[in-house]
């Protein structure tokens, strides 16, 4: 159970990036969402939003887990909520390269700065459901951006 923990956690090992494993991680979920969320998406938006559920909640207790691990709340190797996000960023936008970049690049902008009220989700929840949902606002931050950009785009 700890090597599929540390393996999901960490973004098939993504979280060990040497430098930036955040963005490490937020690539992975971008190649996510092209591969697999883009292609459901366009089959059944209600499918797509299910499956990420169910990968949502399960990153929760992934998280939790990790934490235990690796000893410290939020790891930097703690990936699964950037890979969620990045994907989550996407939703209801169009999957061209264009916005691809500009939804990767507002995703991380928000994930780093956590505007209000993203910085103050994960101290509140605290365990993996923080890791999680603060992630998620920063997604819904960067999805609204996106989709403003692709009415001026």
């Amino acid at each position: 159970m700890r090597f599929l923990t540390i393996f999901f956690a960490t973004g098939f090992y993504s979280g060990y990036a040497p430098s930036a494993p955040g963005t490490a991680g937020s690539i992975v979920g971008l190649v996510i969402w092209w591969l697999i969320f883009a292609p459901l998406w366009h089959a059944s938006p209600a499918a797509a939003i299910a499956l990420w559920a169910v990968i949502f909640i399960a990153g929760c207790f992934i998280s939790g887990h990790a934490e235990i691990i690796f000893g410290q709340h939020d790891s930097s190797k703690i990936v699964i909520d950037e890979i969620c996000g990045m994907i989550a960023t996407m939703f209801f936008n169009s999957g061209g390269w264009i916005h691809l970049a500009i939804g990767f690049a507002a995703f991380r902008v928000f994930d780093i700065l956590k505007p209000f009220p993203a910085n103050q989700i994960d101290r509140r929840m605290g365990g993996g459901a923080g890791v999680m949902f603060d992630d998620l606002a920063a997604a819904i931050y960067a999805n609204l951006v996106l989709q403003l950009a692709s009415r001026l785009i």
